[in-house]
């Protein structure tokens, strides 16, 4: 490590400790050439993950977006926010022991639908209807006949 004053490369470690729960490690170091303090943080480096979507263009995973698409699929349906996240901590897990870098849009979204299926069947239809981009009734009324089969 550089000295940030200095710039010598010799230093010693004075301190180390954990944080942001044990996912960073604090460093106080002491320069040996000048003898002046500072600190560095170490983490681990994430690798972000891309959805390819169906137009084969490569976006960055945003949670942030997954949660707004469960949120809408769910206004006014007596499902809590928690249950909401939930999915999302999952789809995560999922993704992060699947995938590396790039995951394809569609397993993001069955993954989706499967959760709501068994949760909410009108937070599903209303996710399905986005999702699978209905063109008409029939195909509206095919995800119906689908669901419809599914509980019986």
């Amino acid at each position: 490590m550089l000295c940030p004053y200095c710039k010598h490369d010799d230093d010693k470690v004075i301190d180390s400790r954990s944080s942001n729960e044990g996912m960073v490690i604090r460093r106080r170091r002491e320069c040996t050439m000048c003898k002046r303090r500072y600190t560095t943080y170490e983490r681990v480096e994430e690798t972000p993950l891309f959805v390819i979507k169906k137009d084969q263009r490569r976006e960055l995973y945003d949670r942030k977006k997954v949660l707004a698409g469960l949120h809408r699929a769910f206004e006014k349906r007596p499902v809590p926010a928690e249950i909401q996240e939930e999915i999302v901590i999952e789809l995560e897990k999922m993704l992060e022991e699947k995938y590396e870098r790039e995951a394809p849009s569609s397993v993001l979204g069955e993954f989706v639908m499967n959760q709501l299926a068994r949760i909410d069947q009108v937070a599903y239809v209303r996710f399905a209807s986005v999702y699978r981009q209905f063109k008409d009734i029939n195909q509206f009324m095919k995800e119906l006949q689908f669901l419809l089969k599914k509980t019986e």
